[in-house]
């Protein structure tokens, strides 16, 4: 059950908690209250707890609840899921957030980006709190009995290598720190985009056959490792200039066919607060209203999404509204009128009260915001709540057939167009979306369809920048560029700059070009 995965995870968060600033040195060894072979000795199923505390650095802030946190940023805007949606979604077509706080309009305008930017360095610093703290927990594991520690090494692995994985995306570079150099206390050199993709698909493919083909709710299994190859390979001619989709069609394939997951039934219920019983998640991010309280899981999603002047808090399971994030044409234009669609995805925006056009993205009135995630229970009754109980998928079975027909239509060898025909019907004729022919099947049709499916799900500048569609003026947006309409913005928004505090703790970094 969650709820028992959330207390074994809370039974040792405090044990495990470091002391350390993430920029102020990357690599020193974190202060504990008992060193991790000391309380392994004294309780070997303690690693489970450690583990689960490992997990639970991508959705919580910190050991004592949602005030608390792991570093040294603001325990609500910091959380490893908050940056991933700020930094991918707000910064991208489909949504805008009016906050307008220190920074915040700089990614949702996809302008003016500096180093100084407080929202680049959280994820920065959430990326190098968890990676030494797998490299702890690894450095000590070939010297403790514990059980099962072959699967539990390659899941600290995995973890570490999914932290790795949005450096190499959001960054393009950073330091390469594993268990053989932590602790050391000269400062790491710098790691370019090819070694440090190097290492993550090595190490994905080392783990991929030891992990399990199920595991406890929560934990890796080899579907995981899989669909994070499949990513990986999918955006390799970004991260490294050399194609390999025939590489990632393989492993997409591998999570469709070979492994226990199955589509959702219903679409809405994937993003309930049941959906810890979805058949389609392969990785969720943990979230429980009473046990897991987070500013930064989907509670950010949620609460934030909605506003009790036009939105009905309750019917969505929440009990405070944000009035933050809402949608753009951008998104809900992909699905025509949205009053006569039958695609169940386009029911999912709330229009009553709020206009098309986001003529001013500060006002909260402007576009419509999306009720895609919601606290409620698909399948019983619902009790809502200040915090949110879904949990976010991370990765989704759904990915992995839209990533396979991407492939075959970018002629990767090894795919079926009539397959990739099939699985894109597969997800369409979940949500009663109407079905397409191969003819239609094309570039710009998968681009449209991975926002019409996944949107809000932390892919969309991913996508948009593997499309060439991100940077330039060939696509526009509402306020890119910090223009109502959109402008084009210069191609060394690809990536992120490397945040000032990470320059300043570490010499051998240098920063990003074109910042």
């Amino acid at each position: 059950m969650k709820n028992n995965i959330l207390k074994l995870l809370l039974g040792f968060i405090v044990v495990f908690t470091t002391l350390f600033s993430c920029t102020s040195d990357l690599d020193a060894e974190p202060k504990i209250e008992l060193s991790l072979d000391e309380l392994l000795a004294q309780d070997p199923k303690a690693v489970e707890g450690i583990l689960s505390r490992l997990y639970g650095s991508f959705a919580l802030s910190g050991a004592d609840g949602p005030g608390s946190s792991d570093i040294s940023d603001d325990a609500g805007e910091s959380p490893f899921l908050r940056g991933i949606v700020n930094l991918q979604d707000f910064a991208a077509d489909a949504m805008k957030n009016r906050w307008g706080d220190n920074g915040l309009d700089q990614l949702t305008t996809t302008s003016d980006w500096t180093a100084e930017n407080k929202f680049f360095r959280y994820l920065y610093n959430r990326i190098f709190f968890t990676i030494p703290q797998c490299n702890n927990l690894l450095s000590i594991l070939p010297n403790v009995n514990v059980e099962d520690k072959d699967a539990i090494t390659s899941e600290v692995r995995f973890i570490r290598a999914l932290a790795n994985f949005y450096l190499i995306d959001v960054f393009g570079k950073g330091v390469l720190a594993t268990e053989e150099n932590f602790g050391q206390t000269e400062s790491l050199p710098e790691a370019s985009r090819q070694e440090l993709f190097d290492y993550v698909e090595a190490e994905l493919l080392a783990i991929e056959p030891l992990l399990s083909t199920t595991n406890t709710y929560g934990r890796a299994t080899k579907g995981a490792a899989q669909i994070l190859l499949a990513k990986l390979y999918l955006n390799a001619e970004v991260y490294t200039g050399t194609a390999r989709y025939a590489d990632a069609a393989t492993y997409a394939n591998k999570v469709i066919t070979d492994s226990p997951y199955s589509l959702a039934t219903d679409f809405v219920s994937i993003f309930s607060a049941d959906n810890n019983t979805s058949t389609e998640i392969i990785l969720p991010l943990i979230a429980d209203s009473q046990v897991s309280q987070s500013y930064g899981n989907t509670t950010y999603i949620v609460n934030g999404s909605l506003n009790a002047d036009t939105t009905p808090l309750a019917q969505f399971g929440a009990t405070e509204g944000w009035g933050g994030h809402r949608s753009s044409k951008a998104w809900y234009g992909l699905f025509g009128d949205l009053g006569t669609s039958t695609d169940v995805r386009a029911s999912l925006f709330w229009t009553t009260g709020h206009n098309f056009e986001m003529t001013d993205y500060k006002e909260w009135t402007d576009g419509y915001p999306s009720v895609k995630f919601r606290n409620s229970s698909f399948s019983g009754s619902t009790l809502a709540s200040s915090f949110s109980s879904t949990d976010f998928p991370l990765f989704r079975l759904a990915d992995a057939y839209l990533m396979y027909a991407e492939c075959a239509i970018r002629g990767a060898a090894g795919t079926s167009m009539n397959t990739a025909v099939q699985y894109v019907n597969d997800v369409r004729t979940r949500s009663n979306a109407s079905t397409i022919t191969e003819a239609q099947l094309t570039l710009q049709f998968m681009i449209d369809e991975r926002a019409r499916e996944l949107n809000l799900e932390g892919h969309r500048r991913t996508d948009l920048i593997r499309f060439g569609m991100f940077t330039g003026g060939s696509y526009l947006w509402p306020w890119k560029g910090g223009v109502i309409n959109g402008t084009s913005i210069p191609d060394h928004y690809n990536l992120y700059p490397i945040p000032s505090s990470a320059l300043q703790a570490n010499p051998n970094l240098t920063q990003n070009p074109g910042f």
